[in-house]
């Protein structure tokens, strides 16, 4: 399976921010390339989709955001461990030329976040000899 270059170097967790968020700031990815689309898969479980965006910026981003809020806690609570992963997260990728983004498809389903974008063809730039004088 080959490697995706880190085309945009994805927006990766802040230094600053606690075990707790980092988790979700980094929400995994999968993007493959088919014949006929870009396909992303982003695991999101327990998110709704109203909690979720989809946009495209500058025309070839594709980024995609969110935000899990932290649970009501009880002052009774006695947590012993905490791992689910909590916060905002952003990700974003440069698409390439041939991305059709303005027909972006998304559908949420089972905590899982899928983004297809179609491609189409892309021109090849016209090659003109230039004669040198002299």
């Amino acid at each position: 399976m080959a490697l995706i270059p880190k085309l945009f170097g994805d927006m990766l967790a802040p230094s600053g921010l606690s075990d707790e968020t980092k988790g979700m700031v980094n929400a995994r990815v999968d993007w493959k390339e088919t014949p006929e689309a870009h396909v992303f898969k982003v695991d999101l479980p327990g998110l709704k989709k109203e909690e979720v965006k989809v946009e495209v910026e500058d025309g070839r981003v594709l980024a995609i955001s969110g935000e899990r809020a932290a649970e009501k806690e009880d002052k009774n609570d006695k947590w012993h461990r905490v791992e689910r992963s909590r916060g905002r997260f952003t990700r974003k990728f440069l698409l390439p030329e041939n991305a059709k983004v303005e027909e972006v498809k998304a559908n949420m389903e089972y905590g899982v976040l899928t983004v297809t974008i179609p491609k189409q063809e892309v021109k090849k730039p016209e090659v003109r000899a230039i004669e040198i004088s002299g």
